[in-house]
């Protein structure tokens, strides 16, 4: 700047009166917490009845018949297709807890007929076999009341219909 700009300037400022510095608190910023969604789980308790294919020891015959026969909604269904053995366990225990938390009463596990087994060592139809052993954890029994295959065009032998309990708060 030139000396008539800064004398200019000075005349502007010379009555101008500072302001008295602010005490700056600097607060550390607030930590966010991060939580991990947990899946909710229910508790397991010894059930007494026995959990088997087509059976019927805790519900009524006619809402059995109305099972076998299809004419219950189907709430949800889990197809297993294409699914190691461990994967599909963590699955079927994740499908049947929530199902019964979120109150739906009747669902499918789609394990398919193992037919099309690629590996010619491996046992035909592994999670066929597998998943109603699964059922049968103390986690799991409590939460069914009894499962059958559905009718063929629901997925016949390879897959299972479950009838869930009521959730009862």
């Amino acid at each position: 700047m030139s000396e008539e700009e800064d004398q200019s300037w000075e005349d502007v400022i010379k009555d101008v009166t500072p302001m008295a510095p602010k005490k700056v608190v600097l607060t550390p910023p607030k930590r966010f917490k991060y939580s991990v969604q947990k899946m909710q789980t229910v508790a397991a308790k010894p059930m007494k009845h026995t959990l088997q294919l087509n059976g019927t020891s805790d519900i009524d015959r006619r809402t059995f018949e109305r099972l076998k026969r299809g004419e219950l909604p189907v709430e949800g269904v889990l197809d297993l297709h294409h699914q190691t053995e461990d994967k599909a366990y963590e699955m079927v225990r994740r499908f049947v807890t929530e199902s019964y938390l979120g109150g739906k009463r009747c669902v499918i596990i789609i394990t398919g007929k193992g037919l099309h087994q690629q590996d010619e060592f491996a046992p035909r139809g592994c999670l066929k076999t597998r998943v109603p052993q699964w059922l049968q954890s103390d986690e799991l029994k409590s939460l069914i009341l009894t499962y059958v295959h559905p009718r063929e065009n629901q997925g016949g032998e390879g897959a299972l219909m479950l009838l869930l309990r009521r959730r009862r708060d």
